[in-house]
C-alpha cells in the first residue's frame, strides 16, 4: 500500500509493503526529485512533524531521512525555519546521471524476472504498462 503526503508540488510516496525501510524510501525519493528538477534550490520541504502525521510514521523515521540528506549536502537546515533543498541544486541533473539513478532498481527487477523465468518481452511490457499507469495519476 502506498501513502502520499502533499506539500505544494511535492508529495512523499511510501510503499508500506516494501522490504526497503521507510526512511530509505524517503531518501531515495528526495534524491530522485532533486535529480529530475522537481525540487530545486531553496524549495522548502515538509516538516518532520507534518510528514510523520500524514504518513503515520514515527517522527524519528522522517528525521533520520532528513539528517542523511543534510549530511550529503542535498538539504540544508535553517534554525527555526523549514529545511530546504541546498543551494547547489539549481537545476535537474543531466539525463545520463538520472538514468544511472534508475539502474539499481531496474537491476533488481531484471534479477527477479530471470528468477521467475519470464521472457524479457513480458517484463518490458509490464514495465511499460506501469510507467503509463503512473502518467495518468
Amino acid at each position: 500500500m502506498s501513502q502520499s503526503q502533499n506539500h505544494g508540488p511535492f508529495a512523499f510516496r511510501i510503499n508500506t509493503g516494501s522490504t526497503e525501510p521507510i526512511y530509505r524510501q524517503m531518501v531515495e525519493q528526495l534524491r530522485r526529485c532533486v535529480a529530475s528538477g522537481q525540487l530545486v534550490a531553496g524549495q522548502e520541504i515538509p516538516s518532520v512533524r507534518e510528514v510523520a502525521l500524514q504518513l503515520a510514521v514515527h517522527p524519528m523515521t522522517v528525521s533520520k531521512a532528513y539528517s542523511l540528506l543534510e549530511a550529503e549536502g542535498l538539504l540544508e537546515r535553517r534554525r527555526g525555519l523549514a529545511m530546504r533543498v541546498a543551494a547547489q541544486h539549481q537545476r535537474a541533473q543531466p539525463r545520463a546521471e538520472r538514468i544511472e539513478l534508475l539502474r539499481p532498481v531496474l537491476g533488481q527487477a531484471a534479477d527477479q524476472a530471470r528468477q521467475l523465468e519470464l521472457p524479457a518481452s513480458a517484463a518490458l511490457h509490464l514495465f511499460e504498462t506501469i510507467l503509463k499507469e503512473g502518467e495518468s495519476q
